[in-house]
């Protein structure tokens, strides 16, 4: 079953996990653009995206989402899809 959820949603997470402006969430979005995006605040991430979205990250999927776009893929393979 595919949920779909407004872009806008992932955005005001980022921004509120890593105490910034929506503004400052883009596709770019990474530790390079991010300066709060340390190792705490990316577990700070993972729990977020986990309680929003009701999914379950692997190990796997936990490490290798170190930008926007890895996010918003490894989402969809949770079955979220963005409208």
């Amino acid at each position: 079953m595919v949920k779909e959820i407004k872009e806008e949603r992932l955005i005001e997470l980022l921004a509120k996990v890593f105490e910034i402006d929506r503004a400052e969430v883009n596709e770019n979005s990474s530790p390079d653009t991010i300066e709060k995006w340390d190792s705490l605040h990316h577990m700070s991430l993972i729990v977020a995206l986990e309680e929003t979205f009701q999914i379950e990250l692997t190990e796997e999927q936990t490490l290798d989402i170190l930008n926007y776009q890895l996010i918003k893929i490894t989402l969809q393979e949770h079955g979220i899809s963005f409208n």
